[in-house]
């Protein structure tokens, strides 16, 4: 494999997002490479334009998440790194408008950052929707709900909300198996010269040519414009789900993610959600930025 670095204007904008299409079934011609750190909200500020890029371009795409990120960041300035990340969560929820709670580092720190990673890389034994799902669910309950998403516990409940095999993924956590394949993601990091997260590679299965590495968050429209230069051609989006059909397939959307899926206001999504919530078919989430909704099943 072979890749270059997109070149791409300066842009101050910092928007996009992550999760596979609703078809997987057929060889499709690019694969986009996702390097995420779980802890990462601008990891989780991209999960948007993801969203919205695999509604509308998914047929010709498949998304292979890369758990990486830099986990010995975590383990350096011991002294102020609490209020630090604080900070640093709050300063990005209010830009991106996808809540994350930095209250999390003072009320309930994650004690150790690569346990998560690996309960990831443990999941995705069970198929790639799975890991994806998980990845997902442990994202919502870092951010939106304060969890240590280090604590055992918290992975074992994150995994029967995706209805894995608890008893499997139990004996696969600390598996050689989930411990290489989380090499492997870090391998492939080092290799492919990430050194920043979320980085986003793009690769076209079909045409020998070189992959385009777009490093950091951009508006949706770069995105759009790397992918049919990777499929030389412009196909037109695919038609979007309704509102109601979009939540019950993700299950938990934000307001921000509803947004750029569907081209609306903020205070448009909220008048649709509201909508929603009095025929009963969504609770609100209550969280510390922005809005969060839950999808609630018959």
């Amino acid at each position: 494999m072979s890749w270059q670095n997109a070149e791409l204007p300066s842009l101050n904008q910092t928007n996009t997002s992550a999760k596979s299409g609703f078809s997987d079934f057929v060889q499709k011609p690019v694969e986009i490479y996702v390097f995420v750190d779980p802890l990462c909200p601008e990891c989780w500020s991209l999960e948007p334009y993801i969203k919205k890029l695999s509604i509308e371009f998914g047929r010709f795409f498949t998304i292979r998440p890369i758990i990486s990120g830099h986990l010995n960041t975590l383990n350096k300035d011991k002294f102020d790194k609490p209020k630090r990340l604080k900070d640093i969560w709050d300063k990005t929820a209010k830009r991106t408008g996808m809540s994350c709670d930095g209250d999390l580092w003072i009320d309930n720190p994650v004690s150790s950052p690569w346990i998560a990673s690996l309960a990831i890389k443990a999941a995705e034994l069970q198929g790639k929707k799975a890991g994806k799902l998980f990845l997902r669910k442990v994202q919502e309950n870092l951010f939106l709900q304060k969890r240590n998403i280090s604590d055992e516990e918290v992975l074992f409940t994150i995994a029967n909300e995706v209805n894995l095999d608890l008893q499997e993924f139990k004996n696969d956590l600390y598996s050689a198996s989930a411990k290489k394949a989380f090499q492997c993601d870090l391998k492939l990091t080092q290799e492919m010269e990430v050194d920043y997260i979320p980085t986003i590679v793009f690769f076209n299965q079909v045409v020998e040519e070189q992959g385009i590495k777009i490093s950091g968050l951009y508006p949706y429209d770069i995105y759009v414009k790397v992918l049919k230069q990777m499929l030389q051609k412009d196909p037109s989006p695919g038609n979007k789900p309704e509102l109601e059909e979009f939540m019950a397939f993700y299950g938990v959307v934000g307001n921000k993610e509803i947004s750029v899926v569907y081209d609306w206001t903020l205070a448009q999504t909220d008048k649709e959600m509201k909508k929603l919530q009095l025929k009963q078919k969504v609770e609100k989430i209550p969280v510390k930025y922005g809005s969060f909704w839950k999808y609630i099943k018959d």
